[in-house]
């Protein structure tokens, strides 16, 4: 039976690529959640003010690729210790943030983050926020599968976010 997992990790473009090659992921969906407005659209989302975060939303088989394989590949996309944004993206909309779909996905979450702070990998606090997923909205769709859509937009993108050099100051050793 698949299952849902969902992530907000900075910009969501940078989000997809790390989990679409894994063995038993059926999709990844770029969208929205976490906020007040009804069907928001990107432009709404990027004021910061409808407070949806950025998320990726994936469709996987836990029998071939368990929840715990995600939280592997997730958290070293982004800097959990970071509760303004990512990088250079600073808004509401780019804090990182776990959804969770069920019970065992935040027991699972909650223990990855307390193993990530106790890792001593970091000298701040781990500040990744783990929620309940709430109603998850499909953003539009040239925001889809956009790192293939714009391959040199994309590349642009991750380097003026910050995207990579967060993963090599925290995560390449």
């Amino acid at each position: 039976m698949l299952k849902k997992a969902t992530f907000a990790g900075g910009c969501f473009w940078c989000m997809v690529t790390p989990f679409e090659e894994q063995p038993g992921i059926h999709g990844i969906i770029s969208g929205y959640m976490g906020g007040t407005l009804e069907n928001p659209t990107y432009e709404q989302v990027l004021t910061g003010e409808t407070g949806h975060h950025e998320v990726v939303q994936i469709t996987y088989d836990p029998d071939i690729f368990p929840y715990e394989k995600l939280l592997e590949l997730y958290w070293p996309q982004i800097d959990p210790t970071d509760a303004t944004g990512q990088g250079n993206d600073r808004s509401s909309q780019y804090i990182a943030a776990i959804f969770y779909h069920d019970e065992e996905q935040r027991m699972l979450a909650e223990a990855s983050k307390k193993a990530l702070g106790e890792s001593g990998r970091f000298e701040q606090p781990i500040v990744t926020q783990i929620k309940e997923a709430v109603v998850f909205y499909p953003a539009e769709e040239y925001h889809q599968d956009f790192h293939r859509k714009d391959p040199e937009y994309y590349k642009e993108s991750r380097v003026y976010s910050g995207r990579d050099a967060i993963i090599e100051k925290y995560w390449s050793k």
